[in-house]
């Protein structure tokens, strides 16, 4: 039995160390926060006429088979712990010229939408590229996401079929697989958003993050009734379960490896240093290789050039119409990228965007909101937070306020106008969630955005990483599968 310390009790940390301590180990977690989830965040704002409920960070749970195995690993059933509901629409697409698309779960139904309101062509295009989608999250599901990859040799040592290397298209990015099989610009666009997803600019992300969307489209976009927030829940009650000891308000401050091994972890304001055959760090690689185990090798591989994210909170008075999950788009989607992103090697600063695309989510939960009301979570895309050419100080008095009223004014330009019908509007922005969870930057995904991230083994023995920042990648599903990575190279107890 292995004394295993987690540092970090988000979704990752808390997967893993239940399924560690299902096998024998002896497990505790630290959390600088006072609650676990990390950014499965909640808010709560109480008004007269009732408390308003938000997830504030993901509004969206997909392939729920890899909780399901979660959860039995773990000796449990994920139904005696959460409440799923499938959406339909997954999420409502509204164009520049005011079209809607509404997409599902259903290939042959989804493409009968896109021709019944982007024509047959559009249908057809989509199609074929769906075809090409499906051979590429094959290879990457049988492959690559539940595996380790520690290196590109890794991934190059696979044995790749022919056909698996022709859809993946390596080299070329996901914005030219959209030029190259879609004809409609809104499709185009359609695709360009699950970038986006992993926290990356389209015209620069791997062709195959098309896996995105055909996971998402194929097996269906799941809402948990009280919120996602339930989801952490879940996790800890399992964890205390298993005799996890949690401990949250509580900060590691340095992983000791003296002699090429873990031995101890350090904690602010403790003098003497928690024993540890084994640390997962559930953190992100920046964090962790700046700060915890400085390692100016793994330090080079890191991107800054990650998506954040600037929230409004909103108490809506009435019934908008709205879905679950709604897209407004820009006129010119380029240019919202050129403002968050910058270009630093021309010395052009990132920018919030002048006319971002809007993000709305709406919970038809009655255990969200008062009635008669809706709880608006608002997400448009942002720079992170700092002070370089392709960061933006929102801590600069009066940005933040600013940027909220023009958010509210593209909204209305789009037809959704809720001004008038406003209780309360609180703001979130990059800066608010680099304090909150320790995110760099207030970075989504982890400040290693793309396809290949960091190797979940880490440089010394007895180390591992976890989460969103780690491989196989950011968002619910691919945190959960890096825990069963790390968990399965840890291996059960002797």
């Amino acid at each position: 039995m292995a004394r295993i310390v987690v540092v970090g009790a988000g979704v990752g940390g808390l997967a893993t160390a239940a399924r560690l301590a299902a096998t024998g180990h002896e497990v505790t977690v630290f959390e600088r926060a006072d609650t676990v989830g990390g950014k499965l965040g909640r808010h709560v704002h109480d008004t007269p006429a009732g408390p308003f409920h938000f997830d504030t960070g993901p509004s969206l749970l997909t392939l729920p088979e890899v909780f399901a195995d979660l959860f039995e690993a773990t000796g449990a059933k994920l139904d005696e712990y959460l409440d799923l509901t499938p959406l339909d629409p997954i999420v409502r697409h509204v164009f520049p010229d005011g079209s809607t698309l509404d997409s599902c779960a259903d290939p042959a139904e989804f493409a009968a939408r896109i021709g019944a309101t982007l024509g047959d062509r559009a249908a057809a295009d989509w199609q074929r590229l769906w075809r090409r989608a499906a051979r590429v999250w094959a290879a990457s599901s049988r492959d690559v996401l539940r595996r380790p990859i520690d290196s590109p040799r890794d991934l190059a040592a696979l044995a790749w079929r022919l056909g698996d290397l022709t859809a993946i298209a390596p080299g070329r990015t996901l914005r030219g697989l959209g030029r190259r099989h879609l004809t409609d610009p809104r499709l185009r666009m359609l695709l360009d958003r699950y970038a986006t997803y992993t926290g990356a600019d389209p015209r620069r992300a791997p062709a195959a993050l098309v896996a995105v969307p055909y996971a998402e489209l194929t097996y269906g976009g799941w809402y948990l009734r009280g919120g996602l927030g339930t989801l952490a829940d879940a996790l800890l009650s399992r964890c205390l379960d298993l005799g996890v000891v949690v401990q949250t308000g509580t900060t590691v401050t340095r992983i000791d490896a003296a002699g090429g091994r873990v031995h101890a972890v350090r904690l602010a304001g403790v003098t003497a240093p928690v024993p540890a055959d084994v640390v997962v760090a559930n953190c992100d690689a920046l964090t962790l290789y700046r700060d915890l185990l400085p390692s100016p090798r793994r330090l080079a591989g890191l991107t800054d050039r990650s998506l954040a994210g600037f929230v409004l909170l909103l108490g809506v008075a009435g019934a908008s119409g709205l879905a679950h999950h709604n897209v407004f788009f820009p006129a010119d989607y380029d240019a919202e990228f050129d403002a968050v992103f910058g270009d630093p090697g021309r010395g052009v600063r990132a920018r919030p965007a002048a006319d971002p695309t809007v993000l709305v989510t709406v919970a038809d939960d009655p255990l969200v909101r008062p009635d008669g009301h809706e709880a608006w979570f608002v997400l448009v895309n942002a720079a992170r937070q700092g002070t370089s050419t392709g960061a933006v100080d929102w801590r600069r008095p009066g940005l933040a306020q600013a940027y909220a009223d023009r958010v509210l004014e593209v909204l209305a330009a789009r037809g959704v106008d809720v001004r008038d019908r406003l209780l309360f509007q609180e703001i979130r922005t990059p800066a608010d969630l680099d304090a909150s969870t320790g995110a760099p930057g207030g970075a989504i995904y982890g400040t290693a955005g793309g396809l290949l991230r960091p190797a979940n083994r880490g440089p010394v023995h007895g180390l591992w990483l976890v989460g969103g920042s780690g491989h196989p990648g950011g968002g619910l599903p691919m945190v959960t599968l890096s825990a069963q990575i790390v968990a399965t190279d840890i291996g059960p107890a002797a």
